[in-house]
């Protein structure tokens, strides 16, 4: 199997795990009695979205060298992804990991003390979002530059470059519009469109010929 396959195929595998997180997460108001239930899943979920990560970077290596030109732009695009990961295994330890026992002490304590552990639950849930504002940031910028060496090379099928490019710019206007704060959809409608370009410029790493 060629590098260019295997690559491809980490593009791929890590996306599909991608959207069965998001299609998994939990949502919504949650009831006292679901907080176990809810506090397990959310560490199953956010388990496989970490272990997606390092399956994602891989393909990104290989999708860089393949697109590898002396102006380095593939190469600037993958130090932005790797950027992005770290962002990215950040939110997801604080949403998968530490809120589930923050959840826990909520409904374990009574007033005074519940009301400071949904305080602190608050203040993780402004830490999450920050580091998902940055991942969706230096992600986007990563997409668009692979895009430009997609186009530039023609390593790849132009078609991909133009998708990622104008993905990267429309994830760059939700950002800084606000609107990703607002609704937790529209986080989630970006990382899947994100996880689309990733399977199709891994589907086409795969058809790549060897020599």
């Amino acid at each position: 199997m060629t590098d260019d396959r295997m690559s491809g195929l980490a593009l791929i595998a890590g996306s599909v795990g991608v959207i069965i997180t998001l299609s998994l997460h939990p949502s919504g108001h949650i009831s006292p009695d679901q907080i176990d239930s809810v506090a397990r899943r959310l560490v199953v979920v956010h388990g496989l979205a970490l272990a997606c990560l390092p399956v994602l970077f891989l393909g990104a290596v290989g999708l860089s060298r393949r697109l590898a030109m002396p102006d380095r732009i593939a190469t600037a695009a993958l130090v932005l992804y790797g950027f992005a990961a770290l962002a990215m295994m950040n939110a997801a330890v604080f949403d998968g990991l530490v809120s589930p026992d923050l959840l826990r002490q909520i409904i374990a304590n009574s007033p005074p003390a519940r009301d400071g552990w949904r305080m602190i639950m608050q203040f993780n849930g402004y830490v999450d979002q920050a580091f998902a504002d940055v991942f969706v940031a230096a992600a986007s910028a990563a997409v668009m530059l692979w895009s430009v060496s997609i186009v530039r090379s023609r390593a790849l099928a132009p078609a991909a470059g133009y998708f990622g490019g104008l993905l990267g710019l429309l994830a760059l206007a939700v950002l800084f519009s606000g609107q990703l704060q607002r609704s937790p959809h529209v986080f989630s409608l970006l990382i899947v469109c994100q996880a689309l370009w990733f399977i199709t410029v891994g589907g086409l790493l795969c058809t790549v010929k060897a020599g």
